[in-house]
């Protein structure tokens, strides 16, 4: 299966924007993709659809999905994390398990449950559910026929909007359960759309490596690829370390949180990190057969993006300031300051080819006006 590169070059404009800046965005969007914009917000006026969002762990899912929001109209459109909601369902068993030799009656049920005893139907007691609710792994997927209660309940909280459903389909043989998703939690007659996300594993791998996380605010950085206004340096850290360390490890240069409550906090990598996607090769194998399942289905329309282009061909397709950055660092021991260097960042694809990894910004481009043909708007 191969994705197509999609161009955002517009011949004869040289005019750049800083993606990260959400003023600017704006301004960017309007001039590349303008119509679009102005149809699918018509659409949306009176309309809806279910998007399913079908890309490895950590290729950027809720990122284009939250952009897609912010410049449409995030009071018409909603991303839906099946994992989020699981951890919420999680907690909120936990608190009533807490709360209910206290405050309740034995013969009491917390909410949740009475809505499962009247809208769960599956092979398993609502007994084990439950159990394997409070002890599950991340590696145990729950039985699919309770995700679809509890997105049922979940969706009836909500007014009616576009959804983007980050997490379902998760496994094989639950891609037939999708293409009747939209009837079986009550939606409206509206389309459904798979996206399908290609990223180099190459890309996650950095991703996750240089990952960083305020301990505060619980705010996601990345050293190398997304720093804060402020990095800081620490003389010691380089020669503290045995050589046989990871490069992040030793790296003396760290990123100090940009939320003044947090009042220059250092930000840290999440445990794990460090061994970027080797723990998760089994899931990324099982998201790629995902992905070529749904490509290969009839009866739904597909998105297809691209997070990245090949760097000989680059120029033809995309703007400079669309390509994303890569960060280095020294460090002035006259003026005690890091020095920071920009540079576009090169990486192999899943082929082997030295390609550029795009910013979100253009990706969401390609997604906006592939959906906006999608409606024949």
């Amino acid at each position: 299966m191969e994705f197509p590169i999609f161009k955002t070059k517009i011949e004869g404009v040289s005019q750049e924007f800083d993606l990260n800046n959400p003023t600017e965005r704006q301004k960017y969007f309007e001039l590349k993709t303008g119509p679009e914009i102005k149809k699918l917000r018509n659409y949306l006026k009176k309309n809806t659809f279910i998007a399913y969002l079908l890309g490895k762990k950590n290729s950027g899912k809720g990122t284009y999905s939250k952009m897609f929001a912010e410049i449409i109209g995030p009071e018409k459109t909603e991303h839906f994390s099946i994992g989020d909601m699981v951890r919420e369902v999680d907690e909120e068993l936990k608190k009533e398990k807490r709360l209910q030799p206290a405050r309740h009656p034995p013969a009491s049920r917390a909410p949740i449950i009475n809505f499962l005893e009247k809208n769960y139907r599956g092979f398993l007691p609502l007994d084990q559910i439950l159990q394997n609710l409070e002890q599950r792994s991340t590696k145990t997927l729950l039985p699919t026929e309770l995700i679809l209660a509890l997105v049922k309940r979940e969706i009836s909280k909500r007014k009616k909007k576009a959804l983007f459903i980050d997490g379902f389909p998760r496994d094989l043989d639950q891609i037939s359960y999708s293409l009747f998703f939209r009837d079986l939690i009550g939606y409206r007659d509206d389309p459904d759309i798979f996206i399908l996300i290609d990223v180099p594993e190459a890309v996650i791998d950095e991703r996750m490596k240089w990952r960083r996380i305020c301990p505060l605010c619980q705010t996601s950085r990345n050293l190398k690829l997304l720093p804060t206004l402020k990095i800081g340096y620490d003389e010691n850290k380089k020669d503290s370390n045995p050589p046989t360390a990871l490069p992040q490890e030793r790296a003396p240069f760290y990123l100090i949180c940009d939320n003044p409550s947090c009042k220059g906090a250092q930000m840290v990598s999440k445990e794990g990190d460090e061994f970027g996607i080797a723990p998760i090769k089994e899931r990324i194998k099982m998201d790629t057969k995902l992905i070529n399942q749904a490509f290969s289905l009839y009866g739904i329309p597909k998105i297809l993006l691209r997070n990245s282009v090949p760097v000989d061909i680059a120029n033809e397709y995309v703007d400079d300031y669309e390509i994303t950055p890569e960060y280095e660092y020294q460090w002035d021991k006259k003026s005690k300051k890091v020095r920071v260097i920009e540079k576009s960042w090169v990486i192999p694809d899943d082929e082997g080819v030295q390609s550029y990894s795009l910013l979100a910004a253009p990706v969401v481009i390609s997604m906006i006006k592939q959906m906006a043909g999608l409606f024949h708007l």
